[in-house]
């Protein structure tokens, strides 16, 4: 009876022990062989702009045939910017601000550029910068524009170079900012160059828009 009862004894003792091997081994199933705690869900990735990787350029018509005439600004102050889960929740509320007397148009002449700072932007009321807003509402995409006093909305569409590089593309009409006194006036300072095969001058009032960022994630 007595070698009954140590058998006993002995198994409860070996089915306790069992059972503190198998709690201990639960409590460290969220640690790896290093003591490491994966409890926890990895830190979410941001995007954010790289605010001197962006970039602006525009093109401008000529002539009744619409002859283009491209040009870009050399310089884009970014006056706000965010971060964000996704490229264009980043992007959302990106404030900014151009310099026009950084606008280069790649004319050999030298005489372009001041031309267009003079009697276009120059008849303009508070030119010294174009400013703006982007703006991101879904999968639509659209820019706040701020010139000659008056602010407008340009809606654009978004193209998707790669995971961190976009490029925005829209028109500009310019009577949306009450600007066809600038029109008329590069229009009559460039008389001759605007004028085509048909002997009628033309300066078309709106103008194309291209914008290029770069994000980079953490």
């Amino acid at each position: 009876m007595k070698k009954i009862k140590l058998v006993c004894v002995s198994l409860l003792a070996v089915a306790a022990f069992s059972c503190k091997n198998a709690n201990k081994e639960n409590s460290h199933s969220s640690e790896d062989h290093n003591g490491a705690d994966h409890s926890h869900t990895e830190t979410e990735v941001q995007y954010s702009l790289i605010a001197d990787s962006t970039k602006a350029s525009f093109t401008a018509y000529k002539t009744t045939d619409k002859v283009p005439v491209g040009g870009t600004f050399k310089t884009i102050n970014i006056t706000k910017s965010n971060t964000g889960a996704t490229a264009l929740e980043a992007l959302n509320g990106t404030e900014f601000s151009i310099p026009v007397s950084s606008l280069f148009t790649n004319d050999g002449t030298g005489t372009r550029d001041p031309k267009i700072l003079e009697f276009f932007f120059g008849v303009m009321k508070n030119t010294e910068l174009i400013s703006g807003v982007l703006k991101v509402d879904g999968d639509k995409t659209s820019l706040d524009v701020t010139l000659n006093g008056e602010t407008a909305n340009i809606p654009l569409e978004t193209e998707k170079l790669a995971d961190n590089k976009f490029t925005f593309t829209g028109v500009m009409n310019l009577g949306e900012w009450s600007a066809l006194d600038a029109v008329a006036s590069i229009n009559k300072a460039c008389e001759a160059l605007h004028t085509g095969a048909d002997g009628i001058s033309k300066t078309w009032e709106d103008v194309a828009i291209k914008g290029e960022v770069l994000l980079m994630k953490k």
